[in-house]
Protein backbone atom coordinates (compact mmCIF):
# COMPACT_ATOMS: atom_id res chain seq x y z
CA UNK A 1 0.00 0.00 0.00
CA UNK A 2 1.34 3.40 -0.98
CA UNK A 3 1.90 5.64 2.04
CA UNK A 4 0.92 9.26 1.47
CA UNK A 5 2.42 11.63 4.01
CA UNK A 6 -0.05 14.38 3.12
CA UNK A 7 -2.98 12.29 4.39
CA UNK A 8 -1.56 12.56 7.90
CA UNK A 9 -0.85 16.29 7.96
CA UNK A 10 -4.03 16.98 9.90
CA UNK A 11 -3.24 20.61 10.59
CA UNK A 12 -3.13 21.76 6.96
CA UNK A 13 -5.75 22.53 4.35
CA UNK A 14 -9.48 23.21 4.54
CA UNK A 15 -11.22 21.18 7.24
CA UNK A 16 -13.76 19.34 5.12
CA UNK A 17 -15.02 15.98 6.32
CA UNK A 18 -11.89 13.79 6.41
CA UNK A 19 -10.34 15.74 3.50
CA UNK A 20 -13.27 14.90 1.20
CA UNK A 21 -14.10 17.09 -1.75
CA UNK A 22 -16.45 19.95 -0.89
CA UNK A 23 -19.12 20.11 -3.57
CA UNK A 24 -22.87 20.34 -4.00
CA UNK A 25 -22.72 18.19 -7.13
CA UNK A 26 -24.11 14.96 -5.67
CA UNK A 27 -24.28 12.97 -8.91
CA UNK A 28 -22.18 9.83 -8.59
CA UNK A 29 -21.72 10.21 -4.84
CA UNK A 30 -22.40 7.28 -2.52
CA UNK A 31 -22.42 9.09 0.86
CA UNK A 32 -22.96 12.81 1.30
CA UNK A 33 -21.93 14.52 4.54
CA UNK A 34 -23.79 17.73 5.33
CA UNK A 35 -23.65 19.99 8.34
CA UNK A 36 -26.65 21.63 9.99
CA UNK A 37 -25.34 24.35 12.35
CA UNK A 38 -28.66 24.82 14.15
CA UNK A 39 -29.46 24.84 17.86
CA UNK A 40 -32.66 26.88 18.19
CA UNK A 41 -34.49 23.79 19.40
CA UNK A 42 -32.53 23.22 22.60
CA UNK A 43 -34.23 23.29 26.00
CA UNK A 44 -31.05 23.85 28.03
CA UNK A 45 -27.56 24.84 26.83
CA UNK A 46 -27.07 26.23 23.31
CA UNK A 47 -23.89 25.94 21.26
CA UNK A 48 -24.42 22.84 19.09
CA UNK A 49 -24.53 25.15 16.07
CA UNK A 50 -20.73 25.10 16.24
CA UNK A 51 -20.55 21.29 16.11
CA UNK A 52 -20.40 20.64 12.34
CA UNK A 53 -17.20 22.68 12.11
CA UNK A 54 -15.68 21.05 15.22
CA UNK A 55 -16.57 17.49 14.20
CA UNK A 56 -15.23 18.03 10.68
CA UNK A 57 -11.94 19.30 12.14
CA UNK A 58 -11.58 16.27 14.41
CA UNK A 59 -12.46 13.92 11.54
CA UNK A 60 -9.07 14.75 10.04
CA UNK A 61 -7.36 12.83 12.85
CA UNK A 62 -10.14 10.48 14.01
CA UNK A 63 -11.08 9.09 10.59
CA UNK A 64 -7.82 8.62 8.72
CA UNK A 65 -7.47 4.95 9.74
CA UNK A 66 -9.61 1.94 8.87
CA UNK A 67 -9.68 0.26 12.29
CA UNK A 68 -11.93 -1.45 13.38
CA UNK A 69 -13.13 -1.97 9.78
CA UNK A 70 -11.17 -4.01 7.23
CA UNK A 71 -11.04 -1.41 4.44
CA UNK A 72 -10.67 2.32 3.95
CA UNK A 73 -14.14 3.79 3.44
CA UNK A 74 -13.11 6.18 0.69
CA UNK A 75 -11.47 3.35 -1.26
CA UNK A 76 -14.90 1.76 -1.73
CA UNK A 77 -17.34 4.68 -1.62
CA UNK A 78 -17.38 8.14 -3.11
CA UNK A 79 -17.83 10.39 -0.09
CA UNK A 80 -18.34 14.13 -0.52
CA UNK A 81 -18.86 17.04 1.87
CA UNK A 82 -21.88 19.07 0.78
CA UNK A 83 -21.14 21.90 3.20
CA UNK A 84 -23.69 23.38 5.60
CA UNK A 85 -27.44 23.83 5.15
CA UNK A 86 -30.41 24.80 7.27
CA UNK A 87 -28.90 27.76 9.08
CA UNK A 88 -30.89 30.96 9.52
CA UNK A 89 -31.68 33.50 12.21
CA UNK A 90 -34.97 34.92 13.44
CA UNK A 91 -38.51 33.78 14.17
CA UNK A 92 -38.68 31.38 11.19
CA UNK A 93 -35.29 29.72 11.76
CA UNK A 94 -36.75 26.32 12.69
CA UNK A 95 -39.18 26.23 9.77
CA UNK A 96 -36.37 27.20 7.40
CA UNK A 97 -34.04 24.51 8.79
CA UNK A 98 -36.66 21.76 8.45
CA UNK A 99 -37.54 22.70 4.88
CA UNK A 100 -33.95 23.28 3.75
CA UNK A 101 -32.72 19.97 5.15
CA UNK A 102 -35.71 18.17 3.64
CA UNK A 103 -35.03 19.62 0.18
CA UNK A 104 -31.28 18.95 0.40
CA UNK A 105 -31.66 15.36 1.57
CA UNK A 106 -34.32 14.77 -1.12
CA UNK A 107 -31.76 15.94 -3.70
CA UNK A 108 -29.14 13.58 -2.24
CA UNK A 109 -31.51 10.61 -2.22
CA UNK A 110 -32.72 11.30 -5.76
CA UNK A 111 -29.08 11.10 -6.88
CA UNK A 112 -28.81 7.62 -5.36
CA UNK A 113 -26.63 8.66 -2.41
CA UNK A 114 -27.14 8.36 1.34
CA UNK A 115 -27.17 11.40 3.65
CA UNK A 116 -24.97 11.63 6.77
CA UNK A 117 -25.99 14.75 8.65
CA UNK A 118 -23.93 16.41 11.38
CA UNK A 119 -25.88 18.66 13.75
CA UNK A 120 -26.75 20.79 15.42
CA UNK A 121 -29.36 19.83 17.97
CA UNK A 122 -31.80 16.94 17.82
CA UNK A 123 -34.47 18.96 16.03
CA UNK A 124 -32.68 18.30 12.75
CA UNK A 125 -34.07 14.81 11.94
CA UNK A 126 -37.43 16.22 10.83
CA UNK A 127 -36.32 17.10 7.30
CA UNK A 128 -34.02 14.12 6.63
CA UNK A 129 -36.46 11.55 8.03
CA UNK A 130 -39.34 12.95 6.00
CA UNK A 131 -37.22 12.83 2.84
CA UNK A 132 -36.00 9.27 3.55
CA UNK A 133 -39.54 8.08 4.29
CA UNK A 134 -40.80 9.67 1.08
CA UNK A 135 -38.26 7.61 -0.87
CA UNK A 136 -38.19 4.34 1.06
CA UNK A 137 -41.56 4.18 2.81
CA UNK A 138 -42.07 3.76 6.53
CA UNK A 139 -38.74 3.61 8.35
CA UNK A 140 -37.34 1.86 11.38
CA UNK A 141 -35.59 4.29 13.70
CA UNK A 142 -32.45 3.27 15.62
CA UNK A 143 -32.08 6.02 18.19
CA UNK A 144 -29.04 6.26 20.48
CA UNK A 145 -29.82 8.79 23.22
CA UNK A 146 -29.93 9.34 26.96
CA UNK A 147 -33.30 11.05 26.36
CA UNK A 148 -36.27 9.57 24.55
CA UNK A 149 -37.19 12.81 22.72
CA UNK A 150 -40.75 11.54 22.46
CA UNK A 151 -42.87 14.40 23.82
CA UNK A 152 -45.57 15.65 21.41
CA UNK A 153 -44.72 19.07 20.02
CA UNK A 154 -46.92 21.97 21.08
CA UNK A 155 -49.51 23.10 18.55
CA UNK A 156 -49.45 26.88 18.17
CA UNK A 157 -52.60 29.00 17.65
CA UNK A 158 -51.97 29.13 13.89
CA UNK A 159 -51.97 25.32 13.71
CA UNK A 160 -48.23 24.93 13.20
CA UNK A 161 -46.05 23.02 15.65
CA UNK A 162 -43.49 24.46 18.05
CA UNK A 163 -40.65 22.03 17.38
CA UNK A 164 -37.74 21.30 19.72
CA UNK A 165 -35.15 18.60 20.21
CA UNK A 166 -37.56 16.85 22.61
CA UNK A 167 -40.23 16.13 20.00
CA UNK A 168 -38.92 14.53 16.82
CA UNK A 169 -39.31 10.86 17.80
CA UNK A 170 -42.96 11.33 18.75
CA UNK A 171 -43.92 13.63 15.90
CA UNK A 172 -42.33 11.58 13.11
CA UNK A 173 -44.00 8.34 14.17
CA UNK A 174 -47.28 10.24 14.54
CA UNK A 175 -46.87 11.50 10.96
CA UNK A 176 -46.34 7.94 9.74
CA UNK A 177 -42.69 8.32 8.70
CA UNK A 178 -41.51 5.83 11.36
CA UNK A 179 -42.88 2.47 12.48
CA UNK A 180 -42.22 2.56 16.24
CA UNK A 181 -42.91 -1.17 16.64
CA UNK A 182 -39.87 -1.86 14.41
CA UNK A 183 -37.75 0.85 16.02
CA UNK A 184 -35.39 0.91 18.99
CA UNK A 185 -34.37 3.62 21.44
CA UNK A 186 -31.08 2.71 23.13
CA UNK A 187 -29.46 3.84 26.40
CA UNK A 188 -32.35 6.10 27.45
CA UNK A 189 -32.13 7.05 31.12
CA UNK A 190 -34.47 9.94 31.87
CA UNK A 191 -38.29 10.15 31.63
CA UNK A 192 -40.25 7.91 29.27
CA UNK A 193 -43.26 8.34 27.01
CA UNK A 194 -45.14 5.33 25.73
CA UNK A 195 -45.70 5.79 22.01
CA UNK A 196 -44.90 2.35 20.66
CA UNK A 197 -41.08 2.37 20.57
CA UNK A 198 -38.99 -0.52 21.84
CA UNK A 199 -36.99 1.16 24.61
CA UNK A 200 -33.83 -0.50 25.92
CA UNK A 201 -32.99 1.57 28.96
CA UNK A 202 -29.38 2.23 29.80
CA UNK A 203 -28.93 -0.14 32.74
CA UNK A 204 -30.60 -2.93 30.79
CA UNK A 205 -28.55 -2.18 27.67
CA UNK A 206 -25.32 -2.23 29.65
CA UNK A 207 -26.19 -5.64 31.11
CA UNK A 208 -26.04 -7.09 27.58
CA UNK A 209 -22.78 -7.67 25.78
CA UNK A 210 -22.49 -5.40 22.73
CA UNK A 211 -23.05 -8.41 20.47
CA UNK A 212 -26.19 -9.39 22.39
CA UNK A 213 -27.55 -5.86 22.25
CA UNK A 214 -26.87 -5.57 18.52
CA UNK A 215 -28.63 -8.92 17.95
CA UNK A 216 -31.66 -7.66 19.88
CA UNK A 217 -31.77 -4.53 17.72
CA UNK A 218 -31.46 -6.59 14.55
CA UNK A 219 -34.34 -8.85 15.63
CA UNK A 220 -36.60 -5.83 16.15
CA UNK A 221 -35.66 -3.96 12.98
CA UNK A 222 -35.51 -6.90 10.57
CA UNK A 223 -35.22 -5.89 6.93
CA UNK A 224 -36.84 -2.46 7.30
CA UNK A 225 -35.14 0.60 5.81
CA UNK A 226 -33.41 2.26 8.77
CA UNK A 227 -32.72 5.83 9.78
CA UNK A 228 -30.05 5.91 12.50
CA UNK A 229 -29.92 8.96 14.76
CA UNK A 230 -27.12 9.33 17.30
CA UNK A 231 -27.26 11.88 20.10
CA UNK A 232 -23.75 12.12 21.53
CA UNK A 233 -25.25 12.31 25.05
CA UNK A 234 -26.05 8.61 24.70
CA UNK A 235 -22.44 8.19 25.77
CA UNK A 236 -21.52 8.55 29.41
CA UNK A 237 -20.36 12.11 30.23
CA UNK A 238 -16.93 10.70 31.04
CA UNK A 239 -16.62 9.94 27.32
CA UNK A 240 -18.60 12.90 25.98
CA UNK A 241 -18.77 15.84 28.37
CA UNK A 242 -19.27 18.34 25.55
CA UNK A 243 -23.02 18.11 25.15
CA UNK A 244 -26.00 20.20 26.16
CA UNK A 245 -27.79 17.86 28.57
CA UNK A 246 -25.35 15.21 29.86
CA UNK A 247 -26.73 12.30 31.91
CA UNK A 248 -24.58 9.87 33.90
CA UNK A 249 -24.82 6.11 33.47
CA UNK A 250 -24.17 5.69 29.78
CA UNK A 251 -21.88 3.45 27.71
CA UNK A 252 -18.26 3.98 26.74
CA UNK A 253 -17.14 4.71 23.20
CA UNK A 254 -15.71 1.18 22.98
CA UNK A 255 -19.08 -0.37 23.87
CA UNK A 256 -20.95 1.73 21.34
CA UNK A 257 -18.46 1.02 18.56
CA UNK A 258 -18.93 -2.71 19.18
CA UNK A 259 -22.71 -2.33 19.06
CA UNK A 260 -22.43 -0.46 15.76
CA UNK A 261 -20.17 -3.20 14.40
CA UNK A 262 -22.92 -5.67 15.26
CA UNK A 263 -25.43 -3.75 13.12
CA UNK A 264 -23.50 -4.45 9.92
CA UNK A 265 -25.90 -5.58 7.20
CA UNK A 266 -28.93 -3.54 8.27
CA UNK A 267 -30.48 -1.43 5.52
CA UNK A 268 -29.41 1.99 6.80
CA UNK A 269 -30.57 4.64 4.33
CA UNK A 270 -29.78 7.82 6.29
CA UNK A 271 -28.27 8.96 9.56
CA UNK A 272 -27.28 11.87 11.74
CA UNK A 273 -24.93 12.77 14.60
CA UNK A 274 -26.20 15.49 16.91
CA UNK A 275 -25.85 17.46 20.17
CA UNK A 276 -22.07 17.96 20.30
CA UNK A 277 -21.38 21.19 22.22
CA UNK A 278 -17.80 22.29 21.46
CA UNK A 279 -17.81 25.03 24.10
CA UNK A 280 -18.16 22.38 26.84
CA UNK A 281 -15.70 19.95 25.24
CA UNK A 282 -12.31 19.85 27.02
CA UNK A 283 -9.51 18.54 24.84
CA UNK A 284 -12.01 17.97 21.96
CA UNK A 285 -12.77 14.47 23.25
CA UNK A 286 -16.49 14.73 22.46
CA UNK A 287 -15.86 15.94 18.93
CA UNK A 288 -13.29 13.18 18.42
CA UNK A 289 -15.82 10.58 19.59
CA UNK A 290 -18.51 12.08 17.37
CA UNK A 291 -16.24 12.03 14.32
CA UNK A 292 -15.15 8.41 14.83
CA UNK A 293 -18.70 7.20 15.49
CA UNK A 294 -19.96 9.16 12.47
CA UNK A 295 -17.49 7.29 10.29
CA UNK A 296 -18.56 3.97 11.84
CA UNK A 297 -22.14 4.81 10.86
CA UNK A 298 -20.96 5.70 7.36
CA UNK A 299 -19.34 2.27 7.09
CA UNK A 300 -22.74 0.76 7.97
CA UNK A 301 -24.34 2.89 5.26
CA UNK A 302 -21.74 1.69 2.77
CA UNK A 303 -22.35 -1.93 3.69
CA UNK A 304 -26.07 -1.35 3.13
CA UNK A 305 -25.31 0.27 -0.22
CA UNK A 306 -23.33 -2.77 -1.33
CA UNK A 307 -26.12 -5.10 -0.23
CA UNK A 308 -28.68 -3.16 -2.28
CA UNK A 309 -26.69 -3.60 -5.50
Amino acid sequence: MEYKVQEHLHYAGIASWNHCEVTQDVEGADIVVLGVPFDSGVTFRPGARFAPRAVREQSLIACCFRYPWDYVLQDEAKVIDYGDVGYWVGAKATEFMVEDTYQTVKKILDAGAAPMTIGGDHTIPYGPVRACSEKYGKLALIHFDSHQDSSPSEVKPDGTHNLSHANFAYDLQEEGCIDPSKSVQLYCRTEFTECGYNIIKSMEALDYTPAELAAKVRDIVGDMPVYLTFDIDALDPSAAPGTGTPVIGGPSTDTVRKVLQGLKGLNIVGADMVEVLPDKDPSNITSIAAAALTQDIMFLMNEARKNRK
